[in-house]
């Protein structure tokens, strides 16, 4: 009995330190901590996405401020500033060629002689139409004459035939007066009179109207046998044209024909080129379309040395994302320039201005230039920024919002990072 007794009174020990933190009774208030620590876990973190990289393979640069000069490059090709067209007025079959491709001419030189048979026809036709004509007037005026000589020769017929019965006619009256012929014999001489001077009034009255029908048909043939000689002439000198000759002085380019090729009137066969002046062509964005305009200044630099233009002229259609403008020279132009050399022009699109800069990078082919990595002051983590970008030219961007002076931004290509919001640079 007193054994069970003692052993009934031997006291339990006390639990401590995690165990007696783990008693069934202490759990709930344990679960309720837990869950308080979650929650302030949940508000506290970071929730942006973030993405590892390899700070080695990006390039970073500074926000700074400096002058904006507001210029683009451009490339052009030197061209004759006067292309002209060669074409032969006639059309043939190449019979020589004088010159190559290449050759410097004078105004007025030779090419090329063609030959052309149909032609040759017509101006033996011409000719003989001509010479038909001619003889036609000829012979017109030939006969013409005669009638005239015809004309005149009754016309003294009958004023002669006129005296004579005048003078019949004086006599009868004479002698009817002193009653020696009887007066039906008197009559008839007068009445021969008369008639005699009616038939030569008839024969004048003719010979007038045949002289003006005759003036008219000789204006009439004359001028005829005029226009074909005109005619004949105009198909002579084309005979002239199938010698083609250089209309100004030059150097002969894009000159491709070979003896015995057929060539049709007005077939390009080449062109001459005027080297006494040159113009720059060039290919631009359409992007600035509405931003260049005649009389904007464009330089180069070659042979160590800066050359101005100015934009002559800008052509308005937009071929495969870009247009075409001409540049003029302004004073010197450089040495040995050539017809096809490439020249790398600065457009100067408006005045310089204090702005913020970013160096140019291809960050703006990923972003479209709304928005940026921008490097922490720790340079550890890179944070996405929206920004906005006005100008740009071959060297900076232009920041109008976002950026401030100092900053560090990642200016290399985005492609790879997808749409995380941080970057963690690593550089080990």
């Amino acid at each position: 009995m007193e054994s069970k007794k003692e052993n009934m009174d031997i006291k339990l020990a006390k639990k401590k330190g995690l165990k007696a933190l783990l008693r069934v009774r202490n759990l709930p208030y344990l679960l309720v901590l837990i869950l308080i620590v979650f929650i302030v876990w949940l508000f506290m973190r970071d929730n942006s996405s973030t993405m590892n990289i390899d700070a080695r393979t990006i390039s970073i640069a500074k926000i700074t401020k400096g002058e904006f000069n507001d210029y683009i490059s451009v490339s052009g090709q030197v061209l004759p500033f006067t292309t002209i067209q060669l074409s032969p007025l006639e059309g043939g079959i190449v019979q020589r060629i004088l010159v190559e491709e290449g050759t410097m001419i004078k105004r007025g030189d030779v090419l090329f002689e063609l030959k052309n048979d149909n032609l040759t026809l017509a101006i033996l036709n011409s000719k003989a139409d001509y010479e038909g004509k001619k003889s036609a007037l000829l012979n017109t005026m030939s006969r013409m004459e005669k009638d005239r000589i015809n004309l005149r020769q009754e016309q003294l017929r009958l004023n002669l035939d006129i005296t004579r019965k005048k003078r019949t006619y004086d006599q009868n009256g004479s002698l009817y007066e002193e009653q020696l012929i009887a007066k039906e014999v008197w009559l008839q001489s007068k009445e021969d009179y008369e008639l005699s001077e009616l038939s030569r009034n008839l024969v004048l009255e003719r010979q007038k109207q045949d002289s003006i029908s005759q003036a008219i048909e000789i204006v009439q043939l004359k001028n005829n046998l005029n226009n074909t000689l005109i005619n004949f002439n105009l198909i002579r000198d084309r005979e002239l044209n199938l010698s083609v000759r250089s209309s100004i002085d030059g150097e002969l380019g894009m000159f491709d024909i070979t003896i015995g090729q057929s060539i049709g009137a007005g077939t390009k066969i080449g062109q001459i080129n005027d080297l006494s002046k040159y113009k720059i062509e060039a290919s631009i964005d359409e992007h600035y379309i509405d931003r260049v305009r005649s009389g904007l200044n464009a330089t180069f630099d070659r042979q160590n040395t800066t050359f101005a233009t100015s934009l002559r002229r800008v052509y308005p259609e937009v071929r495969r994302g870009s247009f075409r403008a001409d540049f003029e020279f302004q004073g010197e132009r450089p040495d040995n320039i050539r017809s096809g050399q490439t020249y790398y022009l600065d457009l100067q699109l408006g005045a310089p201005k204090k702005a913020i800069l970013i160096p140019k990078g291809s960050f703006y082919q990923s972003t479209g230039g709304n928005w940026i990595y921008v490097v922490d002051a720790s340079g550890a983590r890179a944070y996405k920024r929206e920004i906005r970008i006005g100008r740009h030219n071959p060297q900076y961007y232009e920041v109008l919002e976002g950026l401030d002076v100092g900053e560090t931004v990642i200016i290399s290509n985005y492609n790879n990072y997808g749409e995380n919001e941080v970057l963690i640079l690593n550089k080990d």
